[in-house]
């Protein structure tokens, strides 16, 4: 730039003489070219500097550039989109035009473009590969973002303008996508509190922006509870009852952590779930899981308790304000059951018998434990170690038999074989494209025609920078833009079994469940075919979103479907006949077990968020008192006890951890229908893939299933899938 001024300078010398017109015409030529050279230099390096997160992705299918994307980039970036995003809403609000569904509600619906892609990257990478960094910046965003959403909604100009258009609905001519967009957004703005005034809009704003950091906090916590604990052992004698595939894989952990010689176990799921099931070390398993149940439970700088409280009362405050009775009836306006005491109803009703089922399962284990030979009562501890020899016994059948056919590239291309059989789709590993860690694999989704559908991210192992537990999201949701079809970018994430030095990675029957339901989440996003991205993908009420995904899961378990995926990974050999019939008949093995843990987590989140009041409440006394009421017997710890409950306090199921089970009618009733038909039958699932796969949101989801089945949910597929009929 020196040399550009120094130009410009010379230029003014030459000028001020009297010259030629020619010597004029030489030297002005000669400068042009000159700042013509710098300028492009300049450029060049702002280009070399500029925020890659702000800028249009020169990537394949556009995917995220992560090969350029640094944590430094993502707090100005989202610096840059709330600033943008604003420029767009002024324009909407100082329009001087009426009010249109077009220059109000799709002019809303397209702001923020950089805004979204900014938060949803760094949202999905906060989860899946976080350090001290991405935490830092997380706490800077959340309540960038909460006071930047309530300068949405609490907009007076910009609320007078949609509810202009939605009090003349009938002037616009809308598509039904259009009116329920349209619907959307008005009863958005109102649980956003645009009709608060003075005060309460204040204390609203405030609300928010405490409860983003609180939720970040008590996600974080968990987090590094899980990280902290490590269990190394350096007797051969204490790893008696163990599989050798976990006894290798707690050897990995242990040199991954510079120890020779020991083995390493930790709370997360695959370390953990084969210890308690096998480990004849009855000290060490209690030392295992009372680890894990007691996450953000040990009064130290971890604890969550005093977040919880914190999160309750303000969640109860908020509702209150814009008049619910409750969080719970607040969060169930918006979704298919609408009041919390139809939800507990509805619970209430499975919990009954599957409390009594559970009740003859202990009888049964205890039993186990005389026939051990020894004299000590059923513990929490002992159920998953006593059921797995029970199973074994009554079935000639446990995990380890089933792992060496269900290898996980075999088990993950048995999914996309099955929704190429379904839905018409294929699946092609993509080399050559930004990933942001080495575990991710790529795919690009394609109709059979060829055509592109989408990109699918699948990120299988834990590490230490990965929350628990296992979930989709959207890097790109799918939208028409501008006339412009604008496909999806999906990630699946999970915390399988990793592969040890000698053997791939082998997952469990449960690992393979839940591969599936997160893969059926993924279709849902990948097969939509909306207008808006307030409509597409799982855009859909809370309890309802689930039921693709739980749908999917059926088919895992089909002898047809296994024989496509169910191969030993050392011969090829697909799972024997055998094999299958054992599975077939332990498939209700423990369900009482597994459905009483399930509803005592639903249960206990849906009576916090019942809560009116938290004065003087002590977080584990209200726990245990509730949860005794309801007659949990103390060989079940409840699912998620409500300390490291993250579903509800650090996610998006508060008041709503029932989803689950809800969804499950819906599936069981539908997957009815398949077997009824044939488990790939072409008119089923087109009939599947046109009125629910790709609808996304565009209708009330009762109205999608209806649609589809012909008529509402019956509860009696589920009660017989569960053994509990």
């Amino acid at each position: 730039m020196k040399k550009l001024m120094l130009l410009f300078i010379i230029a003014g010398l030459v000028f001020s003489f009297s010259c030629s017109k020619a010597k004029k015409e030489e030297v002005a030529k000669t400068i042009k070219n000159e700042v013509k050279k710098e300028m492009k230099t300049d450029v060049k390096t702002e280009k070399e500097e500029i925020n890659p997160l702000v800028v249009e992705f020169n990537t394949p299918f556009k995917v995220p550039p992560f090969d350029k994307i640094k944590v430094k980039h993502y707090v100005p970036a989202i610096k840059e989109g709330i600033k943008r995003q604003q420029a767009e809403i002024d324009a909407i609000i100082n329009n001087s035009k009426a009010p249109t569904f077009v220059n109000t509600i799709e002019a809303l619906e397209k702001s923020g473009a950089t805004l979204t892609s900014t938060n949803n990257i760094f949202n999905i990478l906060l989860s899946c590969l976080t350090n001290d960094e991405m935490q830092n910046s997380a706490k800077i965003i959340a309540p960038l973002l909460s006071k930047h959403i309530d300068s949405i909604n609490l907009n007076e100009k910009l609320f007078f303008r949609i509810k202009v258009v939605k009090d003349q609905i009938e002037k616009f001519n809308l598509t039904g996508e259009q009116s329920k967009m349209l619907n959307d957004y008005y009863k958005e703005f109102v649980r956003g509190g645009a009709n608060l005034k003075g005060e309460q809009k204040e204390r609203f704003k405030a609300i928010n922006g405490e409860l983003a950091v609180l939720s970040l906090k008590f996600g974080d916590n968990i987090l590094k509870e899980t990280n902290k604990f490590k269990m190394v052992i350096d007797k051969k004698e204490d790893l008696a009852g163990l599989p050798q595939s976990s006894i290798d894989a707690a050897a990995q952990t242990a040199k991954e952590n510079k120890l020779e010689n020991k083995w390493m176990f930790t709370i997360h799921k695959p370390s953990l779930i084969p210890f308690l099931q096998y480990s004849e070390k009855r000290n060490l398993r209690e030392k295992m899981y009372k680890a894990y149940i007691n996450k953000g439970d040990n009064n130290d700088d971890l604890d969550n308790k005093k977040n919880i409280i914190k999160i309750i009362k303000l969640r109860t405050e908020k509702a209150k304000l814009l008049g619910f009775k409750s969080h719970a009836h607040f969060k169930l306006d918006n979704n298919m059951a609408k009041t919390p005491e139809k939800v507990e109803e509805f619970l209430l009703k499975l919990w009954k018998p599957a409390l009594a089922l559970a009740k003859k399962e202990r009888e049964e284990l205890q039993e186990m434990v005389k026939k051990d030979g020894k004299n000590f009562k059923l513990k929490a501890w002992d159920w998953w170690f006593y059921a797995e020899k029970l199973k074994k016994a009554k079935y000639a059948l446990d995990d380890e038999q089933l792992r060496p056919y269900f290898k996980l590239e075999n088990v993950r291309n048995g999914a996309f074989a099955v929704a190429t059989k379904l839905f018409n789709i294929t699946f092609t590993e993509l080399k050559d494209i930004p990933k942001y860690h080495e575990d991710a694999k790529v795919f690009e989704v394609k109709n059979l025609d060829g055509s592109h559908l989408g990109v699918l991210y699948v990120d299988y192992f834990p590490r230490a920078s990965k929350r628990g537990g296992a979930w989709m999201e959207a890097f790109r949701k799918q939208s028409n833009r501008n006339g412009k079809m604008v496909r999806p970018v999906i990630s699946n994430n999970g915390n399988f079994s990793k592969p040890t030095a000698d053997k791939p990675s082998l997952l469990t029957f449960e690992e393979v469940n839940t591969l599936f339901h997160e893969f059926g989440h993924a279709i849902h996003g990948l097969l939509s075919q909306c207008t808006y991205e307030k409509t597409s993908g799982t855009a859909v009420a809370l309890d309802f979103v689930e039921m693709p995904s739980q749908v999917m899961e059926n088919w895992t378990s089909q002898p047809e479907v296994l024989k496509m995926y169910a191969k030993h990974y050392k011969t090829g050999e697909v799972i024997p006949q055998e094999l299958l019939d054992k599975v077939k008949k332990a498939s209700l093995f423990n369900q009482g077990f597994g459905t009483v843990e399930y509803l005592a987590a639903s249960l206990l989140d849906l009576k916090w968020h019942q809560l009116t009041s938290v004065e003087g409440i002590d977080v584990n006394k209200f726990e245990n008192d509730y949860l005794n009421g309801l007659g949990l017997i103390p060989e079940i710890v409840s699912r998620y006890r409500t300390t490291y409950f993250n579903h509800i306090f650090a996610g998006m199921y508060s008041a709503g951890y029932y989803s689950y089970i809800w969804a499950e009618v819906l599936d069981a009733d539908i997957f009815k229908l398949f077997k009824e038909k044939g488990i790939f039958d072409k008119d089923t699932a087109a009939s599947f893939k046109k009125n629910i796969m790709e609808m996304g949101g565009k209708e009330e989801s009762m109205k999608l299933y209806i649609k589809f089945m012909g008529r509402e949910p019956k509860v009696g597929p589920l009660l017989k899938k569960r053994g509990l009929k």
